[in-house]
């Protein structure tokens, strides 16, 4: 019960903490007035959105790997054995769950290099100065949270399983 409660609590805070700092960094990213044009070259300075969006990449990681721990440890769990795993569907809120995390992290991860400075002729691609548009670092906070929402599907799904030895059904005595 206590590691349900600790892995249940790191999750909710470490998820909500990474959501929170992408919409920050939402707010903080550099904007059109701050570039600056030399000609035909252009540089752009370090955003807030930067720092933020560090710190949000490592709070949905921890967040990621935190609920996928807790979901391992009861798909391990002597509770819960294999063949009364019959189901699917789990495991396909755990696929589910990384295939949406890893678009969301290679999104904040092109937002977050967007945002560092970006130096007159060096740029950010071939020279350019490049702006992150709006909505990417939202975009991120709810793909975050879907995938963690998909790794807490799997673990209700899992608590759905009954351990072997518990009836399945209640018996239904016989009146003929």
């Amino acid at each position: 019960m206590r590691t349900t409660i600790w892995y249940s609590t790191v999750v909710f805070i470490t998820g909500t903490a990474a959501a929170a700092l992408c919409i920050l960094a939402e707010f903080r990213k550099s904007k059109k007035n701050d570039l600056r044009f030399d000609g035909k070259m252009c540089s752009l300075p370090q955003s807030a959105a930067f720092g933020l969006g560090i710190a949000a990449l490592i709070s949905l990681f921890t967040a990621q790997i935190a609920a996928n721990f807790f979901v391992y440890h009861q798909l391990c769990s002597d509770r819960i054995r294999r063949k009364d795993m019959k189901n699917a569907v789990p495991y396909a809120f755990l696929s589910i769950s990384w295939v949406i995390f890893v678009v969301a992290v290679v999104l904040l991860s092109t937002a977050i290099g967007m945002s560092r400075s970006q130096p007159l002729s060096t740029g950010w691609v071939d020279g350019e100065c490049y702006l992150v548009k709006s909505g990417v670092y939202g975009g991120s906070a709810f793909l975050g949270l879907l995938a963690l929402g998909s790794v807490i599907g799997s673990a209700m799904a899992i608590r759905e399983v009954k351990p072997k030895g518990e009836p399945r059904e209640a018996a239904i005595p016989n009146t003929t």
